[in-house]
């Protein structure tokens, strides 16, 4: 079985379907319009949730570039940074979950738990690090990079194969779309 039909896969767990709306119904309470307009990205033109996980992954990533390099405080730092940069990451693609659709939902469940178990990895990581134990973190952050690999794949998929998180409205004002010239 190749992965992109592990991906279709998630679309098709109904098991989740019970506690997946009742998230989205939370969200939608708790999470003003306004606000969640926002963090989807109305004023941008744009989806942020996207923008946003390039801090957390490139910080991770880095870290494991100076692992390589013997630069240990430099990369407990950037673990740090990345995990800082969670809750607002987590914040804008929750914003996105009250208006997916069934299918969507079901990836993004799984999108969402996929990296929460790759943020505790590296919050591990971090703690080990933080107490002198470098290898272990080091280690703890390879598990957790190839586990994130694995929720980028799914948020991937929900996005560009879904469409989950794509909104009409975020096209902004100042593009002015023109037939194109044809020859004559």
């Amino acid at each position: 079985m190749g992965l992109h039909e592990i991906l279709r896969r998630t679309e098709s767990v109904t098991a989740v379907d019970e506690p997946a709306g009742a998230l989205a119904r939370t969200i939608a309470k708790i999470l003003p319009r306004k606000a969640a307009e926002l963090l989807r990205g109305s004023w941008l033109g744009h989806p942020v949730h996207p923008l946003l996980v390039t801090l957390p992954i490139g910080a991770w990533t880095s870290s494991a570039v100076l692992d390589c390099l013997g630069r240990r405080t430099a990369a407990r730092q950037l673990i740090g940074l990345g995990l800082a940069a969670v809750p607002v990451t987590v914040l804008a693609g929750a914003a996105d979950y009250p208006d997916l659709t069934t299918a969507q939902r079901r990836t993004g469940v799984a999108h969402a738990a996929v990296n929460s178990v790759a943020t505790a990895f590296l919050l591990a990581s971090y703690v080990c690090r933080t107490r002198g134990k470098h290898q272990a973190g080091i280690a703890l952050s390879a598990v957790g990079l190839v586990t994130l690999s694995i929720g980028g794949a799914l948020g991937g998929h929900l996005a560009y194969a879904q469409g989950g998180g794509v909104y009409r409205y975020q096209e902004p004002p100042f593009v002015r779309h023109t037939e194109p010239a044809t020859a004559s």
